[in-house]
């Protein structure tokens, strides 16, 4: 029996998602956007409860291609708000176009999300060293100067927790306890 981090317990579900993807760095612009439509999709609410409508997001929003969600007029925002699949606030919803259009702005200047991204961290993950969860913070100085980047050049729904939480999720910080198999696993 492999130790991990105690609130992927839950189910099986969140066991996948911590034992396969959460904290795996993470240079693929297109998975970047997901999480980022994603966590911004997460404020207010359980990551649970957002991974559990995970697919859902991926059918309405044309497999989060950033390209498309830009796109998105107000016949497909309606479509959107009427999905029961998805968490139908206005707010969100318009964020989710709002990022996509910043987000290829920022593909544009930097040549891909992914360079603009791993810059504030150096382009290698932070490796932390916690062995409670009581120790991991919401927010970090870096997540603050990610979040007030992002929020100069327009994108919405990226404050620092959220912004952090993204971090964590793309392996931009290791997050996993010592205890965790996963800690040296994600540090291959």
């Amino acid at each position: 029996m492999e130790n991990r981090c105690e609130w992927c317990l839950k189910d099986d579900l969140y066991r996948a998602y911590h034992d396969q993807e959460w904290g795996v760095p993470v240079y693929d612009d297109r998975v970047l956007f997901e999480f980022l439509i994603l966590e911004g999709v997460q404020a207010g609410l359980s990551w649970h409860t957002v991974l559990k409508k995970r697919e859902n997001y991926r059918k309405a929003y044309d497999d989060f291609d950033p390209e498309k969600v830009a796109r998105y007029d107000e016949r497909k925002f309606d479509e959107l708000m009427q999905n029961a699949g998805l968490v139908r606030n206005r707010l969100k919803i318009a964020a989710s176009i709002t990022n996509a259009q910043r987000f290829l702005e920022v593909q544009k200047e930097f040549g891909s999300f992914s360079k603009y991204i791993w810059e504030f961290v150096g382009h290698k993950p932070v490796v932390n060293h916690y062995t409670s969860f009581k120790e991991v913070p919401a927010t970090t100085a870096i997540s603050d100067q990610i979040s007030k980047n992002m929020k100069k050049r327009g994108f919405k729904f990226v404050g620092s927790t959220i912004i952090y939480a993204h971090m964590q999720a793309t392996g931009m910080v290791n997050d996993h306890l010592v205890s965790c198999f996963r800690h040296k696993e994600s540090m291959k």
